[in-house]
Protein backbone atom coordinates (compact mmCIF):
# COMPACT_ATOMS: atom_id res chain seq x y z
CA UNK A 1 0.00 0.00 0.00
CA UNK A 2 1.27 3.27 -1.03
CA UNK A 3 1.30 6.24 1.60
CA UNK A 4 -0.81 9.14 -0.17
CA UNK A 5 0.60 12.47 -0.74
CA UNK A 6 -0.92 16.05 -0.16
CA UNK A 7 1.30 18.24 -1.50
CA UNK A 8 0.38 22.22 -1.47
CA UNK A 9 2.56 24.30 -4.02
CA UNK A 10 1.87 28.23 -3.30
CA UNK A 11 3.72 29.25 -6.52
CA UNK A 12 4.79 32.90 -6.06
CA UNK A 13 2.00 33.76 -3.65
CA UNK A 14 2.02 35.22 0.06
CA UNK A 15 4.13 38.06 1.68
CA UNK A 16 5.98 36.48 5.06
CA UNK A 17 2.96 37.68 7.51
CA UNK A 18 0.61 35.90 4.72
CA UNK A 19 2.68 32.85 4.86
CA UNK A 20 3.11 32.51 8.69
CA UNK A 21 -0.78 33.05 8.91
CA UNK A 22 -1.49 30.50 6.40
CA UNK A 23 0.55 27.86 7.57
CA UNK A 24 -0.48 28.56 11.29
CA UNK A 25 -4.07 27.74 10.11
CA UNK A 26 -3.34 24.48 7.84
CA UNK A 27 -1.54 23.10 10.96
CA UNK A 28 -4.04 23.94 13.00
CA UNK A 29 -6.95 22.22 11.33
CA UNK A 30 -5.05 19.01 10.71
CA UNK A 31 -3.78 18.74 14.15
CA UNK A 32 -7.76 19.13 15.40
CA UNK A 33 -9.45 17.81 12.60
CA UNK A 34 -7.27 15.28 10.21
CA UNK A 35 -4.81 12.26 10.89
CA UNK A 36 -1.54 11.95 9.06
CA UNK A 37 -1.62 7.82 9.32
CA UNK A 38 -2.18 7.19 5.37
CA UNK A 39 -0.85 10.78 3.97
CA UNK A 40 2.18 12.94 3.81
CA UNK A 41 1.12 16.54 3.78
CA UNK A 42 3.83 18.71 2.22
CA UNK A 43 3.74 22.49 1.68
CA UNK A 44 5.84 24.60 -0.28
CA UNK A 45 5.72 28.75 0.20
CA UNK A 46 8.12 30.72 -1.50
CA UNK A 47 11.65 30.44 -0.66
CA UNK A 48 11.92 33.44 1.64
CA UNK A 49 8.93 31.55 3.61
CA UNK A 50 10.27 28.54 3.94
CA UNK A 51 12.74 28.56 7.38
CA UNK A 52 9.16 30.40 8.70
CA UNK A 53 7.41 26.67 7.15
CA UNK A 54 9.93 24.99 9.32
CA UNK A 55 9.78 26.41 11.80
CA UNK A 56 5.81 26.63 12.81
CA UNK A 57 5.50 23.09 10.92
CA UNK A 58 8.07 21.55 14.14
CA UNK A 59 6.41 18.60 15.56
CA UNK A 60 3.10 18.87 13.92
CA UNK A 61 3.61 15.66 11.19
CA UNK A 62 3.38 17.87 8.25
CA UNK A 63 6.71 18.60 5.66
CA UNK A 64 8.02 21.75 4.30
CA UNK A 65 9.48 22.27 0.74
CA UNK A 66 11.05 24.34 -1.11
CA UNK A 67 9.44 25.03 -5.01
CA UNK A 68 13.04 24.64 -6.83
CA UNK A 69 16.99 24.61 -6.63
CA UNK A 70 19.62 25.15 -8.42
CA UNK A 71 21.52 22.30 -9.93
CA UNK A 72 25.04 23.80 -8.79
CA UNK A 73 26.05 23.43 -5.08
CA UNK A 74 27.66 27.16 -5.11
CA UNK A 75 28.81 29.75 -7.21
CA UNK A 76 28.13 32.72 -8.99
CA UNK A 77 24.41 32.16 -9.87
CA UNK A 78 22.57 35.41 -8.37
CA UNK A 79 19.22 34.98 -7.37
CA UNK A 80 19.70 31.16 -7.58
CA UNK A 81 19.29 28.60 -4.30
CA UNK A 82 20.83 25.30 -3.62
CA UNK A 83 19.73 21.99 -2.43
CA UNK A 84 22.41 22.26 0.26
CA UNK A 85 20.74 25.76 1.43
CA UNK A 86 17.68 24.27 1.61
CA UNK A 87 18.44 21.05 2.99
CA UNK A 88 20.21 23.56 5.88
CA UNK A 89 17.08 25.59 6.91
CA UNK A 90 15.83 22.39 8.06
CA UNK A 91 13.21 21.62 4.64
CA UNK A 92 13.19 17.88 3.02
CA UNK A 93 11.45 18.13 0.35
CA UNK A 94 11.87 19.99 -3.19
CA UNK A 95 9.78 20.23 -6.42
CA UNK A 96 11.70 19.98 -9.74
CA UNK A 97 10.57 20.13 -13.46
CA UNK A 98 7.19 21.90 -12.62
CA UNK A 99 5.73 23.05 -15.87
CA UNK A 100 6.21 26.82 -15.42
CA UNK A 101 10.01 26.40 -15.07
CA UNK A 102 9.96 24.39 -17.93
CA UNK A 103 8.13 27.12 -19.93
CA UNK A 104 8.92 30.30 -18.69
CA UNK A 105 12.56 29.98 -17.77
CA UNK A 106 13.12 27.31 -20.50
CA UNK A 107 14.15 24.13 -18.38
CA UNK A 108 14.33 21.04 -20.14
CA UNK A 109 15.14 17.46 -19.27
CA UNK A 110 18.86 17.96 -19.33
CA UNK A 111 18.89 20.60 -17.24
CA UNK A 112 15.99 18.96 -14.83
CA UNK A 113 17.48 15.79 -14.51
CA UNK A 114 20.96 17.63 -13.34
CA UNK A 115 18.86 19.49 -10.63
CA UNK A 116 17.07 16.28 -9.64
CA UNK A 117 20.63 14.57 -9.12
CA UNK A 118 22.16 17.74 -7.20
CA UNK A 119 19.05 17.32 -4.97
CA UNK A 120 19.18 13.21 -4.45
CA UNK A 121 22.77 13.87 -3.26
CA UNK A 122 21.72 16.27 -0.50
CA UNK A 123 19.38 13.76 0.56
CA UNK A 124 15.96 15.51 -0.29
CA UNK A 125 13.30 14.31 -1.31
CA UNK A 126 12.14 15.07 -4.89
CA UNK A 127 9.07 15.83 -6.26
CA UNK A 128 9.40 15.60 -10.00
CA UNK A 129 6.88 16.75 -12.55
CA UNK A 130 5.95 15.98 -15.80
CA UNK A 131 3.04 17.19 -18.48
CA UNK A 132 1.90 17.95 -21.70
CA UNK A 133 0.49 20.81 -23.63
CA UNK A 134 -2.92 20.87 -24.71
CA UNK A 135 -1.34 20.66 -28.35
CA UNK A 136 0.44 17.72 -27.55
CA UNK A 137 -2.03 15.87 -26.24
CA UNK A 138 -4.31 16.91 -29.36
CA UNK A 139 -1.37 15.59 -31.65
CA UNK A 140 -1.38 12.41 -29.88
CA UNK A 141 2.19 12.78 -29.07
CA UNK A 142 1.72 12.83 -24.89
CA UNK A 143 2.77 10.02 -24.31
CA UNK A 144 6.52 10.01 -25.96
CA UNK A 145 6.49 13.52 -24.44
CA UNK A 146 5.90 11.75 -21.19
CA UNK A 147 8.26 9.18 -21.56
CA UNK A 148 11.03 11.41 -22.84
CA UNK A 149 10.60 13.54 -19.60
CA UNK A 150 10.18 10.63 -17.26
CA UNK A 151 13.40 8.61 -18.66
CA UNK A 152 16.25 11.73 -19.31
CA UNK A 153 14.55 13.34 -15.96
CA UNK A 154 15.39 10.30 -14.21
CA UNK A 155 18.57 9.61 -16.10
CA UNK A 156 22.19 8.39 -14.14
CA UNK A 157 19.23 7.91 -10.75
CA UNK A 158 19.58 3.78 -9.90
CA UNK A 159 16.77 2.40 -7.92
CA UNK A 160 17.79 3.03 -4.34
CA UNK A 161 17.37 6.76 -5.35
CA UNK A 162 14.37 6.27 -6.40
CA UNK A 163 13.13 5.75 -3.47
CA UNK A 164 13.45 9.55 -2.94
CA UNK A 165 11.65 11.04 -5.68
CA UNK A 166 7.88 10.95 -6.63
CA UNK A 167 6.29 12.07 -9.55
CA UNK A 168 3.99 14.30 -10.19
CA UNK A 169 2.01 14.02 -13.23
CA UNK A 170 0.61 17.56 -14.39
CA UNK A 171 -1.38 18.04 -17.54
CA UNK A 172 -0.18 21.64 -18.24
CA UNK A 173 -3.50 22.08 -19.78
CA UNK A 174 -5.19 21.59 -16.67
CA UNK A 175 -3.22 23.96 -14.07
CA UNK A 176 -4.83 27.01 -13.24
CA UNK A 177 -7.26 26.58 -15.88
CA UNK A 178 -10.07 25.19 -13.76
CA UNK A 179 -9.99 22.19 -16.18
CA UNK A 180 -9.39 18.98 -15.18
CA UNK A 181 -8.21 15.62 -16.52
CA UNK A 182 -10.95 13.18 -16.07
CA UNK A 183 -10.11 10.67 -13.52
CA UNK A 184 -9.97 7.91 -16.18
CA UNK A 185 -7.64 10.02 -18.17
CA UNK A 186 -5.19 11.20 -15.38
CA UNK A 187 -5.37 7.03 -14.13
CA UNK A 188 -4.54 5.79 -17.68
CA UNK A 189 -1.22 8.62 -17.84
CA UNK A 190 -0.54 7.48 -14.20
CA UNK A 191 -0.72 3.35 -14.93
CA UNK A 192 1.36 4.37 -18.56
CA UNK A 193 4.16 6.09 -16.57
CA UNK A 194 4.50 2.80 -14.01
CA UNK A 195 4.34 0.95 -16.92
CA UNK A 196 7.44 2.78 -17.98
CA UNK A 197 9.29 2.67 -14.12
CA UNK A 198 8.57 -0.70 -14.52
CA UNK A 199 10.54 -1.14 -17.61
CA UNK A 200 13.54 0.13 -16.25
CA UNK A 201 13.65 0.03 -12.60
CA UNK A 202 11.61 -3.53 -12.57
CA UNK A 203 8.00 -4.11 -11.46
CA UNK A 204 8.28 -4.60 -7.35
CA UNK A 205 10.29 -1.24 -7.75
CA UNK A 206 7.95 0.73 -9.97
CA UNK A 207 5.00 -0.07 -7.61
CA UNK A 208 6.54 1.40 -4.88
CA UNK A 209 6.93 4.94 -6.47
CA UNK A 210 4.40 7.35 -5.82
CA UNK A 211 2.68 9.43 -8.99
CA UNK A 212 0.76 12.20 -7.56
CA UNK A 213 -1.64 14.22 -9.91
CA UNK A 214 -1.59 17.95 -10.46
CA UNK A 215 -4.32 20.04 -12.44
CA UNK A 216 -7.18 22.04 -10.84
CA UNK A 217 -7.49 19.59 -8.15
CA UNK A 218 -10.01 20.66 -5.65
CA UNK A 219 -11.98 19.52 -2.80
CA UNK A 220 -14.69 18.52 -5.03
CA UNK A 221 -12.79 16.55 -7.56
CA UNK A 222 -10.11 15.17 -5.43
CA UNK A 223 -11.78 11.70 -3.70
CA UNK A 224 -12.84 10.69 -7.04
CA UNK A 225 -9.30 11.19 -8.54
CA UNK A 226 -7.14 9.81 -5.39
CA UNK A 227 -9.02 6.55 -5.41
CA UNK A 228 -8.01 5.49 -8.83
CA UNK A 229 -5.59 2.65 -8.77
CA UNK A 230 -2.43 4.39 -9.82
CA UNK A 231 -2.91 8.10 -8.54
CA UNK A 232 -1.09 8.19 -5.02
CA UNK A 233 -2.32 11.97 -4.54
CA UNK A 234 -2.01 15.12 -5.78
CA UNK A 235 0.22 18.51 -5.90
CA UNK A 236 -2.25 21.33 -5.10
CA UNK A 237 -1.98 24.75 -6.53
CA UNK A 238 -4.63 27.45 -6.23
CA UNK A 239 -6.54 25.51 -3.50
CA UNK A 240 -3.13 25.08 -0.99
CA UNK A 241 -3.60 28.82 -0.57
CA UNK A 242 -7.18 28.44 1.51
CA UNK A 243 -6.71 26.44 4.64
CA UNK A 244 -10.00 24.69 4.67
CA UNK A 245 -10.22 23.58 0.35
CA UNK A 246 -6.76 22.04 1.47
CA UNK A 247 -7.28 20.61 4.69
CA UNK A 248 -10.38 18.68 2.55
CA UNK A 249 -8.71 18.07 -0.04
CA UNK A 250 -6.11 16.06 2.23
CA UNK A 251 -9.27 14.41 4.13
CA UNK A 252 -10.06 13.27 0.77
CA UNK A 253 -7.02 11.39 0.38
CA UNK A 254 -7.00 9.49 4.21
Amino acid sequence: MRKKIVAGNWKMNNGLAESQALITEVRGIIRDELRLDNVDVILFPTHYALPSCVRLLEGSGVFSGAQNCHQEKSGAYTGEVSASMIKSVGATHVIIGHSERRQYFGEDNEICNAKVRSAIEEGLMVLYCIGETLEERESNSHFDILKSQLINGLKEINAQQLNNIVIAYEPVWAIGTGKTATSEQAQEIHAFLREQLSAKYGDSIAQSVRILYGGSVKPDNAKDLFLQKDIDGGLIGGASLKARDFAEIVRAAQ
